[in-house]
């Protein structure tokens, strides 16, 4: 329940929009005027806008309520926070080059190069090879995720870590996550993806764990409260571009990390990796009569 004087949240952008069609004249010019140019919409005293609009300041008045909003300063403050999110939202466009619009898939290509060079520089083999023990001393790993992304890549954990041989469950429900945290102590790891490292949720459950001395390895950006959490930081660096119709190339980065991590843990048991991704292929090529050369999976 929304308390006394206090508006829903919600976003304006989207209901100036949805309600532009059923506005008066005037109201309508002030609407125009928002979406034209939502910073400075922002930004701009009553006054401003009025004059921006070409109506009076009391049309002003009368949108802000019409859209749902208690007064203009209430507008101004929804509208500010709507701006927030960065203009890439608001005024998308495919990128050009030199006067041509380039295949998607070159940028895509691009971009996904751009962010495996920038995070391979990253990478400390010290903290590698700290969380590689960590696995393989754990009495059973818990892959935490939560999103897109991290979802994918909790996921992914589990699919690696099996293959060698190590006790692996992944959770992505924010409650029963919390949960599984309350029950693991000291002898377990908590294995955590996050791309920007603030999910209340995850970090609540995070926490959870914390508290009964579970060691937490997290690959999450460097400075976000899940890095500070971290008991071995495996730090990542997103590059979102002004291109918001492709997918994040941040998971490409989590997945360099995670297959190098995966490569420590290996190697660090050699002899019992080697004999278990034998099993493993023998299993496979006689199931399905593979090649020599055909991975490991499908």
């Amino acid at each position: 329940m929304v308390a006394p004087g206090v508006t829903q949240a919600f976003d304006i952008v989207s209901r100036i929009t949805e309600q532009s069609g059923q506005l008066r004249q005037a109201e309508q010019k002030v609407a125009e005027t928002i979406l034209a140019d939502l910073p400075v919409a922002a930004a701009a005293s009553i006054g401003t806008l009025a004059t921006l609009a070409g109506v009076s300041q009391a049309s002003v008045t009368r949108f802000a309520r019409a859209i749902g909003c208690r007064d203009v300063r209430d507008m101004k403050m929804k509208l500010g926070q709507a701006s927030a999110i960065g203009e890439r939202f608001l005024r998308a466009e495919v990128p050009a080059e030199e006067g041509r619009v380039p295949q998607i898939a070159d940028v895509i290509y691009a971009d996904i190069g751009k962010v495996l060079e920038i995070n391979r520089a990253m990478l400390n083999q010290d903290a590698l090879q700290r969380a590689a023990k960590l696995l393989l001393d754990a009495r059973m790993i818990y892959a935490f995720g939560m999103g897109g992304g991290s979802t994918m890549l909790s996921d992914e954990a589990r699919y690696r870590l099996v293959r060698l041989g190590r006790p692996a469950a992944t959770y992505h429900d924010a409650l029963l996550q919390r949960m599984v945290a309350a029950t693991l102590d000291k002898n377990d790891v908590l294995f955590a993806f996050s791309t920007t490292g603030n999910v209340p949720e995850l970090l609540a459950s995070c926490g959870v764990a914390k508290e009964y001395g579970v060691r937490l390895i997290a690959i999450t950006a460097s400075g976000s409260q899940l890095a500070q959490m971290a008991d071995v930081l495996l730090p990542i660096k997103a590059l979102e571009t002004d291109f918001i119709f492709k997918p994040s190339s941040s998971r490409y980065a989590m997945m360099m990390v995670l297959d190098v991590l995966m490569t420590e843990l290996a190697v660090l048991q050699k002899d019992h990796s080697q004999e278990l991704l034998r099993r493993l292929k023998f299993t496979l090529d006689a199931h399905r009569g593979s090649g020599n050369r055909e991975p490991l999976g499908d």
